[in-house]
């Protein structure tokens, strides 16, 4: 008596204290730079209208832009397959919370049968004066069990379920992040190849002007073969640049109905205007390197699994204690009559107080150890490495945001000094003080500088994305703590 009394008294004691073997987690230092090193450089390099990191798409003032990412965040099938994963990953949460607790089950079962008097048995009871060979049998009972969590295996298990359920909550967000990023980068792709597009046909269309005149100067005998002939080739260099353009725009396009969760061609129709390539907003909030901890969902996800794998280590160790249960049933069976069931006769109950032991199986104990261990310096490895990737990210794309900028400034300043000149060219071609050359050589130079600034307007509208994304804007800020206590 005085034995079950002690067993009862030091697992309610165990229990009451919440001890649970194994370390504690605590997330790791990270050691960051107070500010960002092309920091100064991109803020004095962008533009000049605002854009909130939690809604940057809206920063673009580019209504269609706007729709096509909230439309994005609403329809994209990568989206609902992250959702899926958190559906599953609070399953685990609600499975692993309930092994916690008590549980219970209710059976009960009405029998009838017909005894064999061939068998030993029946030949016996056949012998029996009065013997009915039918026989009815009633039972229901109500059992109870509990595995009493004395060392904290099982809350352990709980802890490393909900860091897996809270790192499926913020992968859920890195993916909405990264469909927005992704459709806003096509749809500037669009634009800028839109942009192209258009100052080569442009280009051919001066080009056949041009060849026009060469033309006409040449049935009149002002004008050389050749000239004729050089024009013709010049014209189609240029030509021969449409359907290039033409095979990315068809790809981006149909790339962006795929992003919107729609067949390629749905939304081809409202992108039908050509409209010019998005301006680079200003970042309101850049934050530093430590905002980056609780901004970006890919770390919080990063350090959750970390978590995750901390706590499997104290549900590894968990494993070389003994495990207590407590089970218990009650119930009323009877083979007489139904009703006889709940009489005093007829009820039945029993307690039982469990134990198991691995005493001789530590070899695979220490094995899964060393495996709950390794995965967790794999995890305190991979997040480390993320905190540095994530800040490679940012400088990265703060420096493309500034040069393509600055790129796209010169290249404009070119663009007007050569359209100029060829306008020269082409007087000085019709006064006789310039030669054909001298025209188609200005053609080629302002196409090629009309290209490549459109290309870099477009870069540049690309590396704002790229920075809004590497600074993870898009949702709000939200640390693990705080994920914790939802």
């Amino acid at each position: 008596m005085l034995a079950r009394r002690s067993i009862v008294l030091f697992l309610c004691t165990s229990v009451m204290a919440g001890c649970a073997v194994g370390p504690d987690y605590h997330r790791p230092n990270v050691p960051l730079s107070s500010h960002y090193i092309g920091q100064a450089t991109a803020e004095q390099g962008l533009g000049t209208s605002d854009s909130e990191l939690a809604t940057w798409w809206q920063g673009f003032n580019d209504p269609l832009f706007t729709h096509f990412v909230s439309l994005a965040i609403e329809q994209n099938l990568d989206l609902a397959q992250a959702a899926a994963r958190v559906t599953q990953a609070r399953a685990g949460l609600g499975a692993a919370s309930a092994a916690l607790l008590p549980s219970g089950v209710a059976g009960g079962s009405a029998a009838r049968a017909h005894q064999s008097v061939e068998t030993p048995l029946g030949q016996v009871l056949n012998a029996t004066p009065g013997y009915d060979r039918w026989g009815n049998a009633y039972e229901v009972d109500l059992g109870a069990s509990w595995e009493v969590d004395v060392f904290g295996g099982l809350r352990r298990g709980r802890e490393a379920a909900l860091a897996d359920y809270q790192a499926s909550q913020a992968g859920a967000v890195a993916t909405r992040l990264a469909v927005a990023a992704q459709t806003a980068d096509i749809y500037v792709t669009i634009r800028g190849l839109q942009t192209r597009l258009d100052i080569a046909r442009q280009q051919v269309k001066t080009q056949q002007d041009l060849l026009a005149k060469v033309s006409l100067l040449y049935g009149k005998g002002l004008a050389a073969e050749y000239q004729v002939r050089q024009t013709e080739g010049a014209l189609s260099q240029v030509q021969a640049t449409v359907p290039a353009l033409q095979i990315g725009l068809d790809a981006a396009m149909n790339a962006l109905d795929v992003m919107l969760g729609d067949p390629p061609g749905t939304h081809r129709p409202e992108l039908e205007t050509v409209t010019p390539i998005p301006a680079t907003p200003q970042i309101a909030n850049m934050g530093s390197p430590a905002d980056l901890l609780q901004r970006r969902p890919d770390l919080i996800v990063a350090e959750r699994r970390l978590a995750a794998a901390n706590a499997r280590i104290g549900e590894a160790i968990a494993e070389y204690f003994p495990k207590f249960s407590l089970s218990g049933l009650l119930g009323s069976a009877t083979a007489i009559a139904s009703g006889n069931l709940f009489t005093s006769g007829a009820n039945q109950a029993s307690a039982v107080l469990g134990l198991r032991w691995r005493l001789f199986d530590f070899n695979r104990i220490n094995a899964q150890i060393n495996l709950a261990k390794g995965r967790d310096a794999e995890a305190l490895a991979a997040y480390r490495q993320a905190v540095l990737r994530a800040t490679e990210d940012v400088e990265n794309a703060f420096s493309a945001l500034v040069n393509r900028e600055e790129q796209a400034t010169t290249l404009t300043q070119g663009e007007v000094s050569l359209s100029r000149a060829r306008e020269s060219s082409f007087a000085a071609y019709q006064r006789g003080a310039a030669s054909l050359i001298d025209v188609l050589h200005a053609d080629e130079s302002l196409l090629r500088a009309s290209d490549a600034r459109a290309q870099a307007q477009t870069e540049s509208a690309r590396a704002a994305v790229a920075a809004f994304k590497a600074l993870g804007g898009g949702w709000q800020s939200i640390s693990s703590e705080a994920m914790a206590a939802r």
